[in-house]
């Protein structure tokens, strides 16, 4: 389980690097655009990221 869990991170860690390596100047933009949220919108963006990443687990289990 642990190793499930480090492999999960890794991934995470992969793609979360991808969009700053690719361009650096639409992460940036994208960065500021979710600074410039208020919390309800930035709350139901990270819930609906959340349900996605659910629905995906159940589809590929």
């Amino acid at each position: 389980m642990l190793a499930d869990l480090l492999a999960a991170i890794a991934l995470m860690l992969v793609f979360e690097g991808i969009m700053p390596f690719l361009s650096p100047a639409r992460f940036r933009l994208a960065l500021l655009s979710a600074a410039r949220l208020d919390d309800r919108s930035l709350r139901v963006v990270g819930l609906l990221s959340m349900i996605g990443g659910v629905v995906l687990l159940y589809l590929v289990h």
